[in-house]
This record gives structure tokens, C-alpha cells and sequence, in this order.
């Protein structure tokens, strides 16, 4: 299991566009992938459940993948956050 915290950079947050390209860029990998808030935990794969958390801009979250790749998972997926999935 591979875990890494990162800052939602983008002012609106994950709505629906950046948390499109959030779950396409989760899909390209194997490894099972979830995003959490606070206490609460979802399907990085899933839309609904990411849009469930309501991210905000600021808001702090952790990127969990368990698999073969989960390392290469979790970097792209904090490296698509920090460059505020080019909004």
C-alpha cells in the first residue's frame, strides 16, 4: 500500500471536469486506488464518489493505491492535483 498526501490546488476544487480527468488518469492502472477526506473513503475510479467528498480548493486529501503499480499510481495522481489539472 502506497500513501501520499497533496493540496487541492485549483480554486473550484474536484467538480465535475478535473474530477473526469482525475478517474480517467486513476484508470490507467491496475492497482486499486481511493481517494480520502477526512474520514471518509472512496473509489478513485469512481465519479460519483469522488464528487461525493466535495473537494474544495485547499482542501487537503490522501491518495491511497494498493497493486503492482499503486507507486506509479499514486505520483501521477498527486502530480495531476499540484498542477491543478492544467485549469
Amino acid at each position: 500500500m502506497y500513501v501520499k498526501e497533496v493540496s487541492v490546488q485549483n480554486h473550484v476544487g474536484l467538480h465535475a471536469r478535473p474530477a473526469t480527468f482525475f478517474i480517467q488518469k486513476a484508470n490507467e492502472f491496475k492497482a486499486s486506488i481511493w481517494v480520502e477526506k477526512e474520514e471518509r473513503r472512496v473509489n478513485a475510479k469512481s465519479l460519483l464518489g469522488v464528487l461525493s467528498l466535495g473537494i474544495v480548493g485547499g482542501t487537503t486529501i490522501k491518495i491511497i493505491a494498493d497493486g503492482a503499480d499503486e507507486q506509479e499510481a499514486v505520483d501521477a495522481l498527486v502530480k495531476l492535483v499540484e498542477t491543478g489539472f492544467a485549469e
